[in-house]
């Protein structure tokens, strides 16, 4: 069987040295070969009859196959093996991928009888915080499941930095345990499944912002897409800023608020303090997509042109609008010491922020955050009663620091 380190030889009529340092390869193997390197995104491998079994895959003769190089290494359109995960340029990718490993945790470990008791009563919940509960979960359950089907179908494969590549995998594993959440909330509060895991074609608000995104995925999944062109390079730089700016970084926003106002006033406990550790990671996907979105400018700086900005201005106006009416739409009335009209000026208030991480001037004029607390919250170095929950900055027995 070829092992795909294994380097191939297509001379009819190998030398004996090089026979026997080598077995033959197949056509069908070499062909093999060929598919998988382009699909990790190599640079071309064309070895002729002519070339010496002795010279292929020796850097000596052959640069192709020389050892890596810091320099060598791009975001998008390198042309270093991505196999090879060593020597780090982007470090700030390997630390945020330890610090996901770190942060390591799973639904089930979340005691859910308090809410399960709360939702079952009747004077439990009013009727407006339980369409809260129902739409948060109608969109969340797909919003992670799409997110993951964008990195690992469509990303990943045109990232050619292997540690901003180990990074995408841990997230990709982090958007299905998110999936997973909200799928052990929706079977323990005992949900119409069907109601809660169609809502994203059933629920307008819901719909709207999915097929905001869609699009977007579809480039990257597209087989036929490539980077290398500068109209394709943007198309990329585009869906990452979409994605990590608009659908991770502004439209979970309102559902977050929502559900860690219920545990606020110690109302769904179980199903908010799962919304904190979501929270706490999709804040590290936003700030990774963040990075990633910076080094491909700093590296590639030809793509941010005015006209490139002005679009992505009016995608974030479009994001808070979409948003927005999801608000409305969870919310029609006050509840929480919540209204529609403070989630207008806090989704301003995130848009601005997001323009301003990336080099965009804000969008809005004096927007400002009206859920202070917030802040709090996402601070997750708190205590808490170890017997009756864990510790919310929770980290592996490994990575746990006796000293």
């Amino acid at each position: 069987m070829l092992n795909f380190d294994d380097d191939v030889d297509t001379a009819a009529t190998p030398s004996p040295t090089a026979t026997s340092a080598r077995p033959s390869v197949s056509p069908p193997a070499v062909a093999r070969v060929a598919e998988y390197r382009a699909q990790m995104q190599e640079q071309p491998q064309s070895v002729t009859a002519s070339e010496g079994a002795s010279r292929v895959g020796n850097p000596e003769f052959d640069d192709r196959w020389r050892r890596v190089r810091v320099d060598d290494k791009r975001v998008i359109n390198g042309g270093a093996d991505v196999n090879q995960l060593v020597p780090f340029k982007y470090s700030w990718a390997w630390d945020k991928y330890l610090a996901g490993c770190a942060n390591h945790w799973m639904p089930q470990e979340i005691n859910m009888q308090r809410d399960i008791e709360l939702w079952r009563r009747a004077d439990g919940l009013s009727e407006e915080e339980r369409l809260i509960v129902k739409r948060n979960l109608g969109f969340f359950v797909t919003a992670d499941s799409l997110a993951a089907n964008n990195i690992v179908l469509g990303t990943y494969r045109h990232i050619t930095a292997p540690e901003c590549r180990q990074y995408l995998l841990r997230q990709a594993f982090e958007e299905a345990i998110h999936t997973h959440a909200y799928q052990y909330i929706v079977q323990s509060l005992g949900l119409d499944e069907g109601e809660i895991f169609n809502a994203y074609h059933e629920v307008k608000c819901i719909r709207d912002k999915d097929e905001f995104l869609i699009p977007f995925i579809d480039v990257l999944t597209d087989p036929s897409f490539q980077t290398g062109t500068f109209e394709n390079d943007q198309k990329l730089l585009k869906s990452l800023i979409v994605f990590a700016c608009i659908m991770e970084g502004l439209f979970f926003y309102v559902g977050f608020v929502q559900i860690l106002a219920l545990g606020r006033q110690n109302k769904m406990t179980g199903a908010a303090e799962q919304y904190q550790y979501i929270l706490r990671d999709e804040s590290m996907h936003c700030n990774f997509g963040i990075d990633l979105i910076n080094t491909i400018k700093l590296e590639n700086p030809h793509l941010w042109t005015e006209s490139f900005k002005q679009e992505l201005r009016a995608l974030f106006k479009r994001g808070v609008e979409l948003e927005y009416a999801y608000a409305e739409d969870t919310m029609p009335r006050g509840v929480l010491g919540l209204n529609a009209p403070m989630f207008k000026e806090y989704l301003r208030f995130i848009a601005n922020r997001r323009c301003q991480q990336i080099g965009l001037d804000a969008v809005f004029e004096r927007a400002d955050n009206p859920f202070p607390w917030m802040s709090e919250v996402m601070d997750l170095k708190k205590e808490k009663n170890f017997f009756e929950t864990r510790v919310t900055e929770y980290q592996t027995g490994g990575a746990l620091n006796w000293e």
